[in-house]
């Protein structure tokens, strides 16, 4: 008596790949992506911001001149200027960019036959590029300036009048300066912090592909690609020098990605182009968290409540 043979579908033959499945885009995803980008922004976010912003454009300072020199400014809210309404502008836009667009690259390189780790790279290179054309341009620009200018002891002038000030005088080229650097950062940040915490998950699975990772697992990962993701730091000091208001005679006028990272390496060499890294990982590691594990843990959350339906 002959055994029969179990009969096999199409997504269980052997040797047969995971079919890739799409991860839900909906504008609850976008409202989730600004909801965690700007808990991100108002909680440790905006300190390390502004600490970095501060090194990078005062690349004399160390960390503790930073500190010191920031809480001169007004205290404790010093740490929050350009909080309110430049970041929270930001947060609550390009969060909802980058997990819409990075979702779908990655869907669509996964369907092309790229590798999971690539697709993360290319989803997140161009969730970056999004951001910075769509939603950051002005938003960073004023939050650099806020924290750049020159601020005369007891002075109030709205951060209205200056971005009006600067509207009236440059036009809106002038509240988008530095956006090119802008986009080869976050391309550059993105690419890097989703690509890199991919791989970190994969390594973490070992030969269980299809493992799912605990909490703190997926929190290591998340970490490591924020972490790592500062290898671009030049980027980002370049970037603070073409949008900063801190004044030098020997400062060209009309600065590029090119001419601004001759007058950095002339003025402070090598070293310059990496002031201010060490806030910036502690924000890249802090912000990686809430956009890898948050937005990832609170789309499938809602995701499996609505199939439970």
């Amino acid at each position: 008596m002959s055994a029969t043979k179990p009969t096999l579908n199409e997504n269980e033959q052997a040797g047969s790949p995971t079919p890739v499945e799409k991860k839900s885009i909906s504008w609850r995803n976008i409202a989730i992506g600004g909801a965690i980008q700007t808990f991100e922004v108002s909680t440790l976010g905006q300190p390390f911001e502004v600490l970095k912003t501060h090194l990078a454009a005062h690349r004399g300072d160390n960390l503790a001149t930073a500190f010191k020199k920031t809480y001169a400014r007004g205290g404790v809210a010093g740490f929050y200027q350009g909080l309110i309404p430049w970041a929270w502008i930001e947060a609550a836009t390009k969060g909802g960019v980058l997990l819409f667009t990075s979702s779908e690259l990655e869907y669509h390189a996964r369907r092309a036959g790229v590798s999971q780790s690539m697709a993360g790279v290319l989803g997140g290179m161009g969730g970056g590029v999004a951001q910075a054309y769509t939603t950051m341009g002005f938003c960073t620009f004023m939050k650099t300036v806020e924290v750049t200018r020159h601020k005369m002891p007891g002075e109030n002038v709205s951060t209205w009048n200056v971005a009006y000030q600067v509207f009236q005088k440059e036009g809106i080229r002038g509240l988008n300066k530095g956006v090119s650097a802008v986009a080869l950062r976050q391309m550059t940040n993105w690419g890097s912090r989703l690509g890199i915490a991919r791989v970190t998950e994969s390594v973490i699975r070992g030969s269980d592909k299809n493992r799912k990772l605990t909490v703190p697992e997926r929190i290591l990962a998340s970490a490591v690609g924020g972490a790592l993701a500062c290898w671009n730091q030049p980027l980002e000091v370049i970037r603070v020098e073409m949008q900063s208001q801190a004044k030098a005679a020997d400062r060209p006028k009309n600065l590029n990605i090119f001419s601004t990272g001759k007058y950095i390496y002339d003025r402070n060499g090598v070293l310059g182009f990496y002031r201010g890294v060490t806030p910036r990982i502690g924000l890249s590691v802090y912000l990686t968290i809430c956009m890898v594990f948050g937005g990832d843990s609170v789309k499938a959350y809602f995701s499996e409540k609505s199939k439970n339906k």
